[in-house]
């Protein structure tokens, strides 16, 4: 069969031809464009209230990471410079490297009442500019508690930065009881908030529910493991002599001892702690309380009334290097929160080879407590079950065992490996669009 004949039958084919390769370069050219923005380095702001022992470790990784661009702005330097901890009730610094690793600048916080807890605390009109000048693919904002969290909202609206909220939380309640309209109001105050964000990371699968609950679609909540340096809690937990630790505490190096390790206050559950151990009334066991707080003075009168004054140590405030010597020389880790969005202690317990007992409102619990194999869960409150978990493991020294193994090799699935990939894939949804809001 011929091809078509006459005058320009083959200026037609020519043109042809042209379109074709024109179409098919402009195709290449299409091609590498998305192939250069998805191989760029996503830029990103994490605006931080203060500095957080738990966070550096994770700037870090995501500092060295290829596929981000980091910038961290602090809003006050608390935690790297010494303090008083309102809630520790102690002067505290971090005794580990918190500033280093990582970028970071200080915006400097212009409010008349300077200090964390209170909305005008933190006025730090410099995160517009930061904002405006730096074209970020996203803004991570961890919270929306401060008068600059809200200036960085509106500076990222402005300039059409996506939003990333973050929340530890797994429901609405705290623990305080909370009537029925309050928690109306909350839940569609939370919704409005976050629906201003492009997505919501969470930090467990409890907040994944949470989410749902409020009203968002599963492609507006991504999971986001919470995690320590599963590394250092690692190498520093095999640098520790037990029986040194326990003769520090004047502890026999036979026996069996439950930490709680948490500041002292009344919804970390101390006292329901303390009322379990002495039901249980297990030979020669111990209490040991790692932490300071506004509950210590009833702690030890309370334990002077149960007769377990020389059975109960309180260690005080410890720093973050002290802490894994106190994991390590223990049995049983508890935590009997009435209310814990997450508890990275959970985390730490767990590297150092602890089972661990937690209480239902613990967020850790969604994810890393896999009950009878690693630790336990019990209602909060429930001083009967807490005593009968006590029971059942501290006399029980091959059962502690292996549930401490279990406890560290679940571990090796959330750590900061997955905690950056988490905000990568969070990065990558939001500066695509493919997130409808």
């Amino acid at each position: 069969m011929r091809g078509p004949e006459g005058p320009g039958a083959g200026k037609d084919v020519r043109l042809s031809e042209v379109s074709s390769h024109a179409i098919v370069r402009e195709s290449s050219e299409t091609a590498d464009a998305a192939g250069l923005a998805a191989r760029r380095p996503r830029r990103i702001l994490i605006l931080a209230s203060h500095v957080i022992q738990y966070s550096s470790p994770l700037f870090r990784r995501m500092a060295h990471d290829p596929r981000l661009d980091l910038q961290i702005a602090y809003c006050t330097l608390q935690g790297a410079t010494p303090s008083i901890d309102p809630e520790f009730g102690v002067e505290v610094a971090w005794d580990t490297s918190v500033l280093e690793g990582y970028p970071w600048v200080h915006l400097p916080n212009r409010s008349p009442i300077p200090g964390l807890g209170r909305f005008f605390g933190l006025f730090n009109p410099g995160v517009w500019t930061l904002i405006r000048k730096n074209h970020f693919d996203a803004a991570i904002l961890p919270g929306y508690f401060y008068c600059t969290a809200w200036i960085a909202i509106a500076a990222a609206k402005w300039n059409g930065t996506p939003i990333l909220f973050v929340t530890d939380s797994h429901g609405l309640r705290s623990w305080r009881t909370q009537s029925p309209w309050k928690l109306r109001f909350k839940k569609w105050l939370v919704r409005r908030i976050f629906s201003l964000g492009s997505a919501v990371l969470v930090s467990s699968s409890g907040g994944v529910e949470y989410l749902k609950t409020l009203g968002f679609s599963s492609d507006r909540i991504i999971l986001v493991p919470t995690a320590v340096d599963n590394d250092w809690w690692i190498g520093q937990a095999a640098k520790v002599d037990r029986n040194t630790v326990r003769a520090d505490w004047k502890i026999p190096a036979a026996g069996t001892v439950a930490l709680f390790c948490a500041k002292l206050q009344r919804w970390k559950g101390p006292m329901d702690l303390l009322d379990a151990f002495a039901r249980a009334n297990i030979p020669n066991s111990y209490l040991v309380f790692a932490g300071d707080g506004p509950e210590r003075s009833n702690l030890e009168r309370r334990a002077t009334e149960l007769g377990l004054a020389d059975r109960v140590r309180f260690l005080g405030f410890l720093n973050q290097s002290q802490l894994p010597p106190a994991y390590c020389a223990a049995d049983l880790f508890v935590l009997p929160s009435l209310f814990e969005p997450f508890g990275l202690v959970v985390n730490e317990a767990m590297l150092c080879g602890l089972p661990v007992a937690v209480s239902d409102r613990v967020g850790a619990r969604f994810d890393l407590v896999r009950p009878d194999e690693n630790g336990y869960v019990f209602p909060a409150g429930d001083v009967e079950v807490l005593a009968a978990i006590l029971r059942q493991i501290l006399p029980d020294p091959e059962k502690r065992a292996r549930m401490g193994a279990a406890a560290r090799r679940r571990m090796e699935a959330w750590s900061p490996r997955e905690y950056v990939d988490g905000v990568v894939r969070a990065v990558n949804v939001v500066a695509k669009g493919d997130v409808s809001v």
